[in-house]
């Protein structure tokens, strides 16, 4: 990634545009995989009642030692190379974890999120899928690169954060906090840990928020700080979460103090098929 901070030359910033366009390219690439987020066609809550889910072979239950699915005479379901007929337990299955079986075309993710076991259903032919347009976004300017300085906590926290989800709650490990300054003050947000070693991943809202952008969160994934602390936050690479664009979606909301005062216009916007809100 091409790093360059506010007053970046002409040919710089043209530069960091070209490259901010292959990123979001790829990205929204990954988005609208025919058996991503896009094609989800709904969520099932398992209960200890085994039932039925639309377009899903089988009936499904859960119970402490994990989900299950009983699958009728003639239904199967295809894990990898092998087929599952009859009753299948899955076994418990991780915080934040998932397993996708297959039915013909479908994919079935069977997942577990605040402590409870799920059911959903991804469909190539949903047609939310088959209309989205892509995702607007501000143009992607330097002057959004901001600096900015994580202070780790003495001991790491828990932390929890409401849901998309109505009634669900996530709980996330943060290591620290970071700032940066803006518009002659400081702001903080709460970070979690990231995909890798040392990475930080901040949720956040701002005052473009159900306004041109999505209302609930944005995610912004940051850099290992520096031996000093010093990390850079390019906000020109906030991106919505998947709550943003299906209601079955789990997607955490940010920390209470991760509400920004300012109107943070970079990164992508509401998506043109979702109303704001």
């Amino acid at each position: 990634m091409t790093i360059i901070e506010a007053g970046a030359t002409e040919r710089e910033q043209s530069e960091f545009t070209r490259e901010w366009e292959r990123w979001h390219r790829a990205h929204e690439t990954r988005r609208a995989d025919p058996h991503g987020f896009l094609a989800v066609t709904g969520i099932t809550w398992l209960t200890t009642i085994p039932a039925r889910i639309d377009g899903v072979p089988g009936a499904w239950s859960t119970s402490e030692a994990g989900p299950v699915v009983e699958l009728a005479e003639g239904e199967q379901l295809r894990d990898g190379d092998d087929l599952l007929t009859g009753r299948h337990a899955f076994g418990p299955i991780a915080e934040r974890s998932s397993v996708v079986v297959h039915a013909g075309g479908i994919a079935v993710e069977v997942a577990r999120r605040g402590g409870q076991d799920l059911v959903r259903p991804r469909d190539p032919g949903h047609p939310y899928l088959a209309r989205f347009s892509g995702t607007p976004a501000y143009e992607p300017t330097a002057d959004w690169v901001v600096p900015g300085r994580y202070v780790a906590y003495d001991v790491p926290r828990e932390v929890t954060v409401g849901s998309a989800a109505e009634g669900l709650q996530h709980v996330y490990e943060s290591p620290g906090e970071v700032e940066f300054e803006r518009d002659g003050a400081t702001h903080r947000l709460v970070a979690f840990n990231g995909a890798g070693p040392g990475q930080l991943h901040v949720l956040f809202t701002d005052a473009t928020s159900g306004v041109t952008t999505y209302a609930a969160n944005r995610s912004l994934d940051i850099d290992a700080p520096a031996a000093d602390g010093s990390v850079l936050l390019d906000f020109t690479r906030a991106v919505n979460l998947p709550c943003a664009y299906t209601d079955h979606a789990t997607c955490p909301l940010p920390p209470a103090g991760n509400r920004l005062s300012i109107a943070v216009e970079a990164g992508e916007k509401a998506p043109l098929e979702r109303e704001l809100g």
